[in-house]
């Protein structure tokens, strides 16, 4: 065993115990980063071939691992743009030099432009909504928009379609044309410039053929019995298998042009014929122009501008990122993670889908660090780090002995 190699070891040594010392610097210094993932030194021995007589001491090596994967308590806000995830997945966002990173932080706010941005200024992204349903590239990163709430005002959008959910009294009065003001009703939809055009809806039964109803729709400023914007005939199956729905053959919707808008479609398949009272529930697109009061985050991860008419839009998705080996991702500045060899290539998909987990709005995930733990890591570490050191101090110590031996 040569004393060099003893004094080697316990630099090793003391090295090994320095390094977990800055892990548990970093992990006490973060205590209170959002969505901070705590980092740990593991040791491996390095040994090296030694003969039948001699002992050639090695050393230790460390790796530094992080604890991406272990999800940290969520703490609750007031604000609805501080988003959480609740189990697997990441948020995509953006330096300023337009680079991705993945991240658990989400404590976003808007900047000057009104874009989402957390503690350490990266930029949330999203898909924008504004053109329909957004096409998702699974395992990349385009097409991704930074995610702005500053939009001070919605242009009315016109009315182009209306579901209808509803039920006829199957036992009402028959009528030889004049509606049956028990089974009239109003709808209030858009025209091309946000202004409200209400749409009155009768509905009376008819005599004959027996299980028929008419449909007129008026213009509320040209009420009944002027012309009316479209009628429909609507049959119904009364059998067992029909039990009072649509009949096969019957028409199942209304189409016109809502005056001063665009062409515009009533879908009544939804509709029925039962011994119950009459009911009528529409959901009509389209809005007036309003300012925006709030933003809602919904569990999927959609975003909703909720205007001062209570109009509720959804603008942006926002996706979820996951790779196949999250400990392994690559920590950058900012409480970020780069993607990295070891960590596999990312995936993107909408919470609650593919594995991810859920968005929760007004709430964020705290750090993972147990602060008694690193205390006590702390404290084997120093008496680790003093324990190697006496051991140098001592090969040292043995080595002026054999320097001193000719004296």
């Amino acid at each position: 065993m040569s004393l060099y190699g003893v004094m080697r070891t316990g630099g090793s040594g003391m090295n090994a115990q320095s390094n977990k010392l800055s892990t548990v610097a970093d992990n006490i210094a973060n205590v209170n980063t959002t969505g901070y993932k705590r980092a740990s030194t593991e040791f491996s021995s390095l040994v090296l071939q030694s003969g039948t007589g001699n002992y050639n001491s090695g050393s230790v090596e460390t790796h530094v691992r992080y604890a991406i994967s272990d999800p940290g308590t969520l703490n609750f806000t007031t604000s609805a743009t501080d988003m959480a995830i609740q189990g697997n997945g990441f948020f995509v966002v953006n330096d300023a030099q337009g680079r991705s990173f993945l991240t658990r932080a989400g404590s976003f706010v808007p900047d000057g432009q009104g874009n989402l941005v957390n503690a350490a200024g990266f930029h949330l992204m999203g898909y924008d909504l504004k053109n329909g349903p957004p096409s998702v590239v699974s395992n990349g990163l385009t097409g991704l928009n930074m995610v702005n709430i500053a939009q001070t005002a919605l242009q009315g959008n016109p009315s182009t379609k209306a579901t209808i959910s509803a039920n006829l009294d199957a036992n009402a009065a028959t009528t030889a044309g004049a509606p049956n003001f028990t089974s009239k009703t109003s709808v209030v939809t858009y025209d091309n410039i946000g202004n409200k055009v209400t749409l009155d809806v009768y509905m009376y039964k008819n005599a004959a053929p027996p299980n028929t109803w008419n449909a007129e729709v008026y213009d509320s400023t040209t009420p009944y019995p002027g012309v009316p914007l479209a009628t429909q005939t609507f049959a119904f199956d009364v059998t067992a298998a029909g039990k009072g729905k649509l009949a096969a053959a019957s028409p199942t919707s209304m189409a016109f042009t809502i005056p001063g808008g665009s062409p515009f479609t009533m879908d009544f398949s939804d509709i029925t014929q039962v011994a119950a009272g009459f009911q009528f529930k529409p959901t009509v697109d389209g809005n007036a122009p309003s300012s925006i009061d709030k933003v809602e985050v919904a569990t999927d991860g959609t975003l909703y501008a909720i205007y001062n008419d209570g109009t509720r839009v959804a603008t942006y998705k926002i996706p979820l990122a996951t790779v196949p080996s999250p400990d392994n991702l690559v920590p950058e500045a900012g409480n970020v993670y780069s993607v990295g060899i070891d960590s596999g290539n990312v995936q993107l998909d909408f919470a609650g889908s593919s594995g991810l987990g859920t968005v929760k709005s007004e709430a964020l995930e705290q750090s993972n660090v147990d602060l008694a733990n690193e205390l006590t890591a702390m404290i084997e570490s120093q008496r680790g780090y003093t324990a190697t050191s006496k051991v140098f101090q001592t090969g040292a110590d043995l080595l002026d002995v054999l320097v001193n031996l000719k004296r």
